[in-house]
């Protein structure tokens, strides 16, 4: 007999804009992303995206490291010319 335990840990971020409102006052719908993370047994499975739209999300879209590290560099440039708030 051999015994099999796994450790697994789901991490979720979701990222949002503010509330806002319209033009004509109504509110705007969530828009955003969601970020996922599986780890097992101390190692990553896997990094998944998704945008959200309102109460729709997109298919979950699975990305390697290199992939990662090219949206962070996008990211950081990106930030770099955005003033801060």
């Amino acid at each position: 007999m051999r015994r099999q335990k796994n450790n697994i840990i789901n991490i979720q971020f979701d990222i949002t804009n503010a509330p806002s409102e319209d033009s004509k006052g109504r509110p705007s719908k969530a828009q955003g992303l969601e970020v996922t993370q599986t780890i097992i047994n101390g190692r990553s499975a896997g990094v998944g995206f998704r945008t959200i739209n309102g109460k729709q999300k997109s298919s979950q879209i699975k990305l390697d490291r290199a992939a990662l590290q090219d949206i962070l560099a996008a990211v950081q440039e990106v930030l770099s010319t955005e003033p801060a708030e």
